[in-house]
Parts: structure tokens; C-alpha cells; sequence
């Protein structure tokens, strides 16, 4: 009985190391001075994922197609201490592309991370209008959400900043070694073909 102890203390204190490491608690700063530039990050998860890289230490670009998201998204995270500009991008217009990257490269000499929440397809110009409207209509029809939580595993919505921690690791030199991996932060929905 005295070897169970033992041998489930040993498993306590590893599966504490591995906890705190994997929270950030052993290591501040994985991406201390780099840029990211985040499109469509001034709501949801593109300001989950904006707020998270910040956090961890990055310089952060935020984007969006109105001024008044940008000014909201840009106060309320440098309200919180993070290093954070703005700048309106319509991802779906070529000029307004060019002066978000030309403005990150202007301000912080680079961009080290793109984090793009954009669909955009040259035929039919920027999907996210689309999709937009087609989310909101979704999670307004409650059978609808109910029958989403019956199909995940854990029965429940994701939060953005649950899918932010992931976007930050894979950002990180923590993911250096890794490579052609597809990430899936779905709630246990069945994702693989």
C-alpha cells in the first residue's frame, strides 16, 4: 500500500508540472517581442485570440472593416496593460490589406504572426458577411443550439478564449516541431474524415 502512495504522489507532482507549465505559469512571455497582426479581431474569437497573443507578450495589430470596433477593441485591451494598435481592414480589399501590413511594418519593423480570421474568396469577395448572418441566425434558434451541445462531447458551447490558448501555443516556439498538423478546438465534435 505504501508503493501506491508513493507511486501516486510521484503522479501528482508530474501531472502539477505539467499543469502549470501548460498554463503559462512556468514560462512568461512565449512570444515576448514579436508582432502579430490579427485580422477581424475586435469581437469573438479574433479578440480572444488578439487579447491571448498580447498576453503572452506579443506586440498586437487588431483589425476590423469600422473604425469604432477598432477604437473600442484597441481601448479596452490597452485598458488591460497589452501592447495593442488598430488599424480598419476590409480584408476583402487589396488596398486595405496592404496598409494593415504596410501600418504593423511601420509601427513595430515586421510582422512575426498573421493570425487571419477572414474567408475570402476572389469570385465571390469576402464570405464572413455571409457567414456572419448564418451564425447569428443559428444561435438565436434555441432547438438549434441545443441539438449543436447534443453533438459535442463535452455538451456544451465553446468560449473564444478557448480556442485563443491553442492559436498562442501554435504561435509559439513551444510548437516549433511541429508541423503539417491540422488543431481542432471542437468540443468533441467528430472532425476527422
Amino acid at each position: 500500500m505504501q508503493k501506491v502512495g508513493l507511486l501516486l504522489g510521484g503522479c501528482v507532482r508530474l501531472w502539477k508540472s505539467v499543469r502549470m507549465a501548460s498554463s503559462g505559469v512556468a514560462r512568461r512571455d512565449p512570444l515576448a517581442n514579436k508582432v502579430a497582426l490579427v485580422t477581424a479581431s475586435t469581437d469573438g474569437i479574433g479578440l480572444a485570440i488578439a487579447r491571448r497573443l498580447a498576453q503572452d507578450g506579443a506586440h498586437v495589430v487588431v483589425s476590423s472593416r469600422k473604425q469604432q470596433n477598432v477604437d473600442r477593441a484597441v481601448a479596452a485591451l490597452q485598458g488591460e496593460g497589452l501592447s495593442v494598435t488598430g488599424i480598419v481592414c476590409h480584408v476583402g480589399k487589396a488596398e486595405h490589406r496592404e496598409r494593415l501590413v504596410a501600418t504593423a511594418v511601420k509601427l513595430h519593423g515586421g510582422i512575426d504572426i498573421l493570425v487571419s480570421n477572414a474567408a475570402v474568396n476572389p469570385f465571390f469577395g469576402n464570405l464572413m458577411d455571409v457567414t456572419e448572418e448564418v451564425w447569428d441566425k443559428l444561435w438565436e434558434d434555441k432547438a438549434s443550439e441545443e441539438s449543436i451541445k447534443q453533438a459535442l462531447r463535452i455538451r456544451r458551447i465553446g468560449k473564444p478564449e478557448e480556442c485563443a490558448g491553442i492559436v498562442s501555443f501554435l504561435c509559439s516556439e513551444d510548437a516549433s516541431y511541429i508541423t503539417g498538423e491540422t488543431v481542432t478546438v471542437g468540443g468533441g465534435a467528430p472532425s476527422r474524415l
